[in-house]
């Protein structure tokens, strides 16, 4: 399978800088994987597609600002740090610019020494490890030093950092934001759940692992960075449910999907459960648990668009989104959505 297989061609313009001042107002392109073609809607129209037994299940991770920029003790040099995952209470992985600058033992200062961190191992990748030294709160000094960790191909700057959070985000981890779920509002997931549709909610910690770039020109040698997530009780037993009586899960995102996904038992049942997870899903794969995704309009070539050509055909996939360039929509983070089903 040649990474190359999964590339379309993407107008620049049509990278979203900005987020809607609407939320629910991006535009939807509905996918059914037994029909051809396409339909237009707005997003707000997802309640017409989802049923009363369907469960919607929401990733609820919280982006942390998990960008900071420090100096080299004794020197000038200027260095650029991305939290990826905790490890231990004060360590975490981090990938740093430029690597060159951060050998083990380097410390590096962050708000004139609020915040030293000091690189303790170089692991995968060339990703360090880094042990933080502070006095107070981590979460406090980071939300005061940090800057929110924006994709490189958005270049605005954010005015609103919370539109960089889903309105359901609760558990702070991720380095990048669960993007399908910023079109969600609190009166739309009201009216979803006055439908009598479910929802649910898990957890999996963004991390490099959903974004990183497949290098290998044969994608079954690319491996994924793995990634933190968590199923408890309530949620396990309402998609459990949904399964049961024949009615649809619906998962927002492909975190979501991931996360189901890697906690199903090969007869596609739940129970609640924490771990790291590298599941990379790619066409050939059978779904378990999902039975349709909303997402966004992910990168040429990206294990995202891999994963969702497993779920509805990677031609199929590839003309939708041959469509959605001719129609102008909006890509990636802050871009339009999709229905699958």
């Amino acid at each position: 399978m040649d990474v190359k297989d999964f590339y379309y061609e993407l107008p620049e313009e049509l990278i979203a800088q900005d987020p809607l001042e609407d939320r629910s107002s991006s535009r939807l392109m509905v996918l059914k994987k037994d029909a051809q073609g396409v339909c237009h809607r707005v997003f707000s129209d997802i309640t017409e597609y989802l049923q009363p037994g369907d469960c919607l299940v929401l990733n609820n991770t919280k982006v942390i600002p998990a960008r900071l920029y420090g100096n080299k003790e004794g020197t000038d040099a200027r260095i650029e740090l991305l939290l990826l995952k905790r490890l231990e209470h004060d360590i975490w992985e981090t990938l740093v610019k430029p690597g060159k600058k951060a050998r083990v033992g380097t410390k590096i200062l962050f708000g004139d020494g609020l915040l030293t961190g000091e690189v303790v191992d170089i692991v995968e990748e060339g990703n360090r490890l880094i042990r933080f030294a502070y006095d107070g709160i981590f979460e406090e000094i980071l939300d005061r030093l940090g800057q929110m960790p924006l994709p490189p191909y958005i270049t605005h700057p954010l005015k609103d950092k919370n539109r960089y959070q889903t309105v359901y985000a609760k558990y702070d981890g991720s380095a990048a934001a669960p993007t399908a779920g910023l079109h969600f509002t609190p009166r739309l997931l009201q009216e979803i759940r006055d439908k009598g549709v479910q929802v649910a909610e898990v957890t999996l910690h963004v991390g490099l692992g959903t974004f990183r770039p497949v290098k290998e020109s044969d994608v079954l040698k690319h491996h994924m960075h793995s990634e933190f997530f968590q199923i408890g009780e309530e949620a396990a037993a309402q998609i459990n449910a949904a399964k049961a009586d024949g009615k649809r899960v619906i998962a927002v995102g492909t975190t979501s999907t991931r996360t189901l996904e890697s906690a199903a038992d090969e007869n596609g049942f739940l129970r609640a459960r924490s771990g790291w997870t590298d599941i990379f899903i790619y066409p050939g794969y059978q779904f378990r648990v999902i039975d349709g995704l909303i997402t966004n309009f992910h990168l040429p070539e990206s294990t995202l668009v891999m994963l969702v050509s497993a779920l509805a055909g990677r031609e199929k996939v590839l003309e939708a989104y041959g469509e959605a360039v001719r129609e102008k929509y909006r890509f990636f983070s802050f871009g339009d959505a999709m229905l699958i089903y």
